[in-house]
Order: C-alpha cells, then sequence, then structure tokens
C-alpha cells in the first residue's frame, strides 16, 4: 500500500513538473526548438524515457549473438538509417540531431550506454513519444532482429574506429545534388569534377515541398 501511495505521488510530482517545464516557456514568449532545454525539460524528459520503458521489457536478453558480421550488417543498417538524426559516430552531432527538441542524446555516453540491452531494444522497435524517436519495428517483437543487431552496434559505439566511420561516410543516404555531384565525378577523364568534353551542368533549385 505504501509502495503504491510512493509511485502515485512520484507519478503526480513529474506531472506537475511537465506542466511547470510546458508553462513557463509560454510565460517567456512561446517555444522554440532553437531554445536549449531548460533543466525540468531535461529532467521530465529523461524520466518519461524511464517511463515509458515496462519492467519487462528491461530484462530481455538480446535474441542475437554479437559476431563481426552482425556489427557490420548493424553498422550498414545505422548508417542507412538512424545517422541522420544520430551521426554516424552516434554523438547526435548532426544538422538534424541538433535540431531535435530535446536534442539526440550522445549514445556513447553512460546515459545511454548504462540502459539494459532489453531497455535500448525497446527504445529502438518502439520509439518514444514526445521525441524525435520513431518507432522503427514491426508488428512482432520477436521478428525484429535487426533493432537487436542494433543494440550491438550501440555496445560498440564508444570503440568505434575512423576507418569503420569512414565506410559508414560511403553508405550515408545522398540527396539528389550528391547523386549527381558523385556521377560526374565518376564520369570524369580525372575523376575530380566535369567531363572534360562537356559543358558543366546548370542545376535548377526547386523551392517547393515534396512528401
Amino acid at each position: 500500500m505504501r509502495r503504491g501511495l510512493l509511485l502515485t505521488f512520484a507519478i503526480l510530482l513529474l506531472l506537475a513538473a511537465g506542466v511547470a517545464a510546458l508553462v513557463w516557456p509560454l510565460l517567456q514568449g512561446g517555444f522554440s526548438a532553437r531554445e536549449k532545454p531548460s533543466t525540468i525539460e531535461a529532467f521530465v524528459a529523461k524520466r518519461l524515457r524511464l517511463l515509458a520503458i515496462p519492467a519487462e521489457a528491461r530484462d530481455r536478453r538480446n535474441a542475437v549473438a554479437v559476431s563481426p558480421d552482425v556489427l557490420r550488417e548493424a553498422r550498414a543498417h545505422f548508417a542507412d538509417h538512424c545517422a541522420t538524426c544520430h551521426a554516424n559516430d552516434g554523438s547526435g552531432d548532426s544538422d538534424i540531431g541538433r535540431s531535435l527538441y530535446p536534442p539526440a542524446p550522445d549514445m556513447r555516453e553512460p546515459a545511454t550506454q548504462s540502459l539494459s540491452d532489453g531497455e535500448l531494444f525497446f527504445v529502438i522497435h518502439n520509439g518514444i513519444r514526445f521525441t524525435g524517436m520513431p518507432a522503427w519495428g514491426g508488428d512482432d517483437p520477436e521478428k525484429d532482429l535487426d533493432s537487436w543487431k542494433l543494440v550491438h552496434f550501440i555496445r560498440h559505439l564508444p570503440e568505434l574506429t575512423e576507418d569503420e566511420i569512414a565506410e559508414m561516410r560511403r553508405l550515408n543516404p545522398k540527396s539528389p545534388h550528391e547523386l549527381e555531384a558523385g556521377r560526374q565525378k565518376d564520369e570524369s577523364p580525372d575523376g575530380h569534377g566535369e567531363p572534360a568534353d562537356r559543358e558543366p551542368t546548370v542545376h535548377r533549385h526547386d523551392h517547393g515541398h515534396r512528401h
């Protein structure tokens, strides 16, 4: 009974802190993702992440055994799907990662590395509400082996090598402009620019939004 009351009090305290974190910016002039999260907001965001993970998920063991092949697959997956926000090295130091509110975390730090394998899997598979973290897994967690492989890669982030980061850069998604620049470089006789027998290509920029 006493434990239930303490849990209820803790939840009410978090809710009160959340309300304060929402009301204070309004009193100061509104919300902006350009501003650094306040201490209260950062506190609430961390606690919400912990509350979002059910207790039974925390003790789940990784369903995939770690191996060089598994790390290579996960590294390629991370470069193609995750690095846009989290950066190749997991630092969160990317244009999108820095612009999120709250910003993407540095996953090499204890706040992420101290999570259990089950907690990391749950976050990848289900995402976290009120953040930029989407749910990547399908309907059946038992079939989501890719997320378990990513858990191994996240554990490896603090030891990531420069060669691995260079490989990931080649696997990162490319914009149309980058793809065109790469094509022109490949077609150039010296491999450094426009083909010698062609006029430089003039690109027209479409400022409309496509969805």
